[in-house]
């Protein structure tokens, strides 16, 4: 009997075939892990064959289109879920809002734009998964935020987005301490530089001197640190910010 047997996974940002979120969906199914996953100005047709090739795996699969810049995002959401499949044992905050700013560019609005998505959707279903969690008979609970390395070193240009993503780090670590008497482990995963939808010829080539292994991470390489930290062999390791990114260099 597989250690995952009768658990969902709330999986947000799996918006293409090629990145983060999607990798991350395919992992835990081929482990037998029900998903349901969130997309925003995704190509409905995509949607659609993605989620039918996840139930393909033998499991259940459900989605739903969300802003999650809206205020109750988070809990329509975690409603949803429950409703469609049951209450998520695994919660992996995926989704992120990035764009290029710059101490010149930086003004309020972008600030305003990282801080909803990145912090307060992030925030706010980490804290109502774990409200119902302790209401339910559920007896192990998973939550695995995502970060970008930003307290290993300078990410110029990406003033907004490294302090929303480092907010992270430093919730993720507090929770932890709350909720490990519920059974809840709380960890965030670093992974690096990944070759997913955003990186460029360009942007590979100058990345990849910077990888001692020869080759920049892929969305898979993700995938399988979060696999592990979900799985009952994680139930030791909370409060971490896991750095899997291969021996990247920096400067």
């Amino acid at each position: 009997m597989s250690q995952f047997q009768n658990k969902v996974a709330l999986i947000t940002g799996a918006s293409s075939g090629k990145d983060v979120g999607t990798a991350i969906c395919r992992k835990l199914a081929s482990e037998g892990i029900d998903i349901f996953f969130t997309h925003w100005k995704s190509n409905a047709d995509w949607i659609e064959k993605f989620q039918q090739e996840i139930r393909k795996m033998g499991v259940r699969c459900e989605n739903l289109k969300i802003d999650l810049s809206y205020a109750n995002a988070a809990f329509e959401l975690i409603d949803t879920v429950t409703d469609k499949l049951s209450l998520p044992s695994i919660l992996v905050n995926n989704a992120a809002h990035s764009t290029r700013d710059g101490y010149l560019q930086l003004d309020a609005k972008t600030l305003d734009d990282h801080y909803v998505v990145n912090m307060r959707s992030t925030f706010l279903l980490c804290v109502q998964f774990a409200r119902l969690f302790e209401k339910s008979n559920l007896s192990t609970g998973r939550i695995i935020n995502m970060t970008s390395g930003q307290d290993l070193g300078p990410m110029t240009g990406e003033l907004a987005y490294i302090a929303t993503k480092g907010a992270i780090s430093s919730f993720t670590r507090s929770l932890s301490q709350e909720l490990a008497p519920l059974g809840i482990t709380v960890n965030a995963v670093n992974p690096g530089p990944t070759d997913s939808t955003w990186m460029t010829d360009e942007i590979r080539n100058s990345l990849l001197p910077k990888f001692p292994r020869g080759r920049i991470g892929t969305p898979e390489d993700v995938a399988r640190v979060i696999r592990f930290l979900a799985s009952e062999e994680a139930e030791w390791i909370t409060g971490q910010i896991i750095n899997s990114e291969g021996g990247f260099i920096r400067g």
